[in-house]
Parts: structure tokens; C-alpha cells; sequence
């Protein structure tokens, strides 16, 4: 599901109220998620579910990078198949931080990432299922202070830095089984919320796009990235080679730059 430039806005708007009328470190707010719902989903039905979960620490040391973790069962889905996974952090001034989607090469979805907090806040998972039905779980996470900001720093050499990535297959590698594979590409993720130290104007926002993951030529998974997602981008999961291959990631930047990375799958 696309949102309209109307509907993208009105969503910034109203969650950028939220978050700006809560204090930092507040308790999270469970009435920012029907505002956010209507934004994303309005007048669609959600069925909150056990199959989906997310883990976290309920409270993270820095809003900047706080830990999450992903799953859906499938066997406890009992024939529900989600092809498209929304992650949203409600309180957030941009609350969604990630759409995944999903191919049957991730047999049991397992994703770890790293995402920003504003403020303290609930993050809701939403999966799309293919016959359009949406389903959810949630968890409230104690964290603030990720998404603006001040940075500084050498812009030409973290512009040359962008997008060096580190893609990894780990062993012990199981054909036909899970195979665990870790994402990281080098990016500063700004959001075009945070300001220049010296300046105090504010930074154009830079930051990954998307990540798009294939195996021999056939789609594995794609990441539609947001700002929310963490400065150097890191995702864990979990796919199932069926054959020795080769797994291809190719990112792109909201400036229009891509980066690719390769690496030989064997048993």
C-alpha cells in the first residue's frame, strides 16, 4: 500500500503533534496509534495476533539505536501468509521506520535491526497478508532522543564513506534450511530533522532507500527503508538457499546512488 502526498503529510503532521506535546521519557502514549493506524490503514479492519511478535528491551540505553527483533510463525499462522510487513514506531515524528517485503525464500521471517526513538513509544508490526487482511502485535519500549539532534562532522568523508556494505552468510550454511545473514551497510541515516552544530540549520536529509536481496536471480526480500531505521543500517534474518548460489543485495539512497555486494552461498 502506497500513502498520497496528502495522506504522507498528515501523517508527519499529526504524529510530529504528538510527539511534540509529550515529554521526552514519558510514558508511552497508546493514544498516538489510532491516529497513526488511520494515516496508514484507514478504515481497515486489524487483527492483533500471537503468530507475529516483537522483542525488544523495554528500556534501550540510547533512542538512537534501539534494538529490535521481528518474527512470524508460520506453522502458528495457521495458512495466513504475510507478503508485506509494516514497522512503525507511533511516537515518532516519521513513524515508519521499515516495509518489508516478504518472499517463501524466508520461510519463518526473523528480522533484527536497530531503529530510533524519539520518545519513549510503542512499535506495532502490521503484516499485510495476500488477500489483503492485516494483522499486528505491539510492545512499548522506553527510549528517546534518536530522531533529531544535532550532527557534525566531516561531510565529505562521511559521504565517501556512504554505502560501503558488509554482507555475510553465517555457518555453519544449511541448504534447504535457515541460513542466518547479516546485512550492514555505512550510512549516516539522517533524518532532516537534526541540525547543524554550528549552524543550527537544519541537515537535508540523507539516508538508505531501500535494500533489495536476491539468491541465483530470484527475490529473497526487499527493504523499503525509512529514516526511523538506525545511522549504518544493520538487519539480521534468516532465508533458505535451496542450492549453493550466490546472495546479491543492490541499496539505494534517497539521492539516487546504489551500492551492490555479493557473496558465494556453499554448503
Amino acid at each position: 500500500m502506497k500513502l498520497n502526498q496528502f495522506m504522507a503529510n498528515a501523517l508527519m503532521s499529526a504524529s510530529l503533534f504528538a510527539t511534540l506535546s509529550t515529554p521526552a521519557s514519558a510514558e508511552p502514549d497508546a493514544k498516538i496509534w489510532p491516529v497513526v493506524k488511520e494515516a496508514f490503514f484507514a478504515q481497515r479492519d486489524i487483527q492483533e495476533v500471537d503468530f507475529m511478535k516483537i522483542e525488544a528491551p523495554r528500556r534501550a540505553e540510547s533512542g538512537a539505536q534501539v534494538p529490535v527483533s521481528y518474527s512470524i510463525d508460520n506453522t502458528a499462522a495457521k495458512g495466513v501468509v504475510i507478503k508485506k510487513l509494516y514497522a512503525i514506531v507511533d511516537a515518532n515524528p516519521i513513524p515508519l521506520t521499515a516495509t518489508y517485503h516478504l518472499t517463501d525464500m524466508l520461510g519463518n521471517f526473523q528480522m533484527s535491526t536497530r531503529v530510533r526513538f524519539e520518545t519513549d513509544s510503542f512499535v506495532h508490526i502490521v503484516g499485510e497478508a495476500a488477500d489483503g487482511k492485516l494483522y499486528m502485535a505491539k510492545r512499548e519500549i522506553r527510549a528517546a532522543g534518536g530522531c533529531g539532534g544535532t550532527v557534525d562532522g566531516d561531510d565529505a568523508a562521511i559521504r565517501a564513506a556512504a554505502g560501503k556494505i558488509k554482507l555475510k552468510v553465517e555457518e555453519p550454511i544449511k541448504i534447504g534450511g535457515a541460513t542466518s545473514t547479516i546485512f550492514n551497510i555505512r550510512h549516516p541515516m539522517r533524518t532532516g530533522l537534526q541540525r547543524d552544530l554550528v549552524s543550527q540549520g537544519y541537515v537535508p536529509a540523507f539516508y538508505i532507500n531501500k535494500a533489495s536481496f536476491t539468491y541465483n536471480g530470484k527475490p529473497v526480500m526487499t527493504i523499503d527503508v525509512g529514516v526511523g531505521t538506525s545511522e549504518d543500517p544493520y538487519f539480521k534474518f534468516n532465508f533458505v538457499p535451496d542450492a549453493a548460489g550466490k546472495l546479491e543485495v543492490n541499496a539505494t539512497d534517497n539521492e539516487g546512488k546504489a551500492f551492490v555486494q555479493q557473496v558465494d552461498v556453499k554448503s
